[in-house]
């Protein structure tokens, strides 16, 4: 196990830059979120760590390191390879696909002995797969393509996982199910990066926080402080009234 590094990375579209000089670190064990409005960067830093930003015609300059391995400038495959897993929004999983060999998909590669493992502790966390194994993927409920999709990152034994917004457009029930989840995931020694847009879910979650403002880190503490800030508060939690002066301390000072 290895903490993940960003080192002033600058993410380009063209001449659009979506990301500028983004620096931050998820601890090995963490869960570590990533909050901001739309258009905020939060996707194109999970492209950028994934490998996957060449899919968008992106450019990237800074540092992306998982321990003393260098992931920056790798092809997806690659930084699956070691160890690093996305979940992109919106589920994507393989529609016309079986459930099972969407699982299969994501284990590639593997062992046997190690797939079967990953597969044990999928249908472990999800039941409902192993019910569902011959049922196609595009016939699965929302919630149940979002567990596919985590299931299918998970056969890849990843040691950090990114989640891009994962209860994006579920029901509560799934979502707060989906949350439980996440927990249970990192309980069992994976790294979590969450992209949130529920950023009160993903301050309970996580054990420290960053929020994006136009491509830039505005703000960064612990999910404690965060919770505590007005300015979070007010911005992200639909607080409107919270007392002045909660929290004084210096990662929240870009916001005084």
């Amino acid at each position: 196990m290895a903490d993940l590094a960003v080192s002033d990375l600058v993410v380009g579209y063209g001449p659009v830059r979506a990301l500028r000089g983004v620096s931050m670190r998820v601890p090995s064990g963490s869960i570590v979120a990533v909050l901001g409005a739309n258009g905020a960067g939060k996707s194109t830093l999970l492209r950028a760590i994934s490998g996957t930003l060449r899919f968008h015609r992106g450019s990237c300059q800074g540092a992306v390191t998982l321990g003393d391995q260098r992931l920056t400038g790798l092809d997806a495959a690659s930084v699956v390879g070691r160890g690093v897993v996305q979940v992109p929004e919106g589920r994507r999983v393989f529609a016309r696909m079986t459930v099972d060999e969407n699982l299969r998909a994501g284990g590639l590669g593997r062992s046997r002995r190690a797939y079967a493992k990953a597969h044990e502790q999928v249908v472990d966390l999800f039941p409902v797969l192993k019910e569902r194994a011959r049922q196609r993927a595009g016939l699965l409920s929302g919630g149940e393509q979002q567990m596919l999709a985590i299931g299918r990152a998970l056969m890849a034994g990843p040691t950090t996982l990114l989640l891009d917004e994962p209860t994006l457009g579920l029901a509560p029930l799934m979502a707060a199910r989906i949350t439980e989840t996440i927990k249970e995931i990192n309980s069992l020694g994976t790294s979590v990066l969450l992209v949130e847009q529920n950023v009160a879910m993903a301050l309970s979650l996580a054990s420290h926080a960053y929020v994006l403002e136009v491509g830039e880190v505005a703000l960064e503490g612990t999910a404690a402080e965060l919770r505590a800030s007005d300015e979070v508060r007010r911005r992200y939690l639909g607080v409107a009234d919270a007392v002045e002066g909660t929290l004084e301390t210096r990662t929240l000072s870009r916001w005084s």
